[in-house]
């Protein structure tokens, strides 16, 4: 049926690209190429719209190239197909060289941006008076998340980006997973760098903490890399007031009601699934990790 309603959607949107992708956790799926996170929404709203279908949208990512201690290499092109419980030697990850045309006014907003990105600077040239060109090297895993949408509103849509592949390199690359209770949730982990993973552990779970409804027991929501937690949000329980008909009385009673309350939110914390709507994970896509890492 998504197949169907794909091919359907491309024939009035040429600029929309996809393959079959199967997934550990998530099942058989497509792997979809945008123009941008609001294409990405326009789309998925779509196809549940127009189709009826109920979707799951995951983080952007790249192809690694991952080598274990023993020289044993992987080839990883989502978060689920990191290697966990093994040591990594190395992680190889693609480069692209960004060229971006803007007035010079902007200068030093775009390098500062590019800077966060992970970019190297290669050189910079003044095409007149007041348009200048930035040529930068930075890993693809950074341009395709939401890069060109941070440039357009920090350039006030004056700048334009083109990019070419540039070969690879090594980096300190990890993954970080995020559990509700106790449970990593494939959507939402991500390949990111070591010293970005912090602040992605800390804006994934503050995010996820206002968009998952309250349930009948507390929901524990935690970023993790490996069996290391970096992060850790925790939704209250909605909790029903047992003592409203007790009227004064023994004070052993009520102890009674609320030890019968703790018990029962106990053991539904232990057999209790979460459920996450879809705008969580569309939310989590559209975050800016950058602010949290300053």
């Amino acid at each position: 049926v998504l197949r169907e309603a794909l091919d359907k959607l491309k024939l009035s949107d040429a600029s929309l690209n996809y393959e079959p992708e199967t997934s550990v956790a998530l099942g058989f799926g497509f792997r979809c190429g945008f123009l941008g996170l609001l294409h990405l929404e326009i789309v998925t709203e779509r196809l549940e719209r127009e189709f009826g279908l109920d979707l799951i949208s995951t983080a952007p990512s790249v192809t690694y190239e991952v080598m274990t201690d023993d020289k044993k290499t992987f080839t990883v092109t989502n978060p689920s197909e990191f290697p966990s419980g093994t040591k990594i030697a190395s992680v190889t990850e693609p480069m692209v060289k960004a060229a971006i045309l803007a007035p010079k006014d902007y200068v030093g907003t775009i390098m500062e941006l590019c800077q966060q990105r992970r970019g190297t600077l290669l050189g910079m040239e003044y095409l007149g008076e007041d348009r200048v060109e930035i040529r930068y090297s930075i890993p693809l895993g950074e341009i395709v998340f939401d890069f060109f949408d941070h440039l357009k509103s920090k350039t006030a849509g004056y700048a334009s980006l083109d990019y070419e592949p540039s070969g690879s390199q090594e980096a300190d690359l990890v993954k970080v997973d995020i559990l509700l209770q106790g449970e990593a949730v494939d959507a939402f982990s991500a390949i990111v760098h070591r010293d970005k993973a912090y602040a992605y552990g800390v804006l994934m779970t503050e995010r996820l903490k206002k968009l998952i409804p309250r349930q009948q027991f507390e929901v524990p929501i935690q970023a993790a890399i490996g069996a290391r937690i970096i992060a850790r949000e925790s939704i209250r329980a909605m909790r029903k007031d047992v003592l409203a008909k007790c009227y004064g009385g023994d004070i052993s009673r009520k102890r009674k009601l609320l030890e019968k309350q703790k018990e029962g939110k106990k053991r539904m914390k232990m057999v209790g699934r979460v459920e996450v709507p879809q705008e969580a994970f569309i939310a989590a896509l559209s975050g800016d990790v950058e602010a949290k890492a300053k």
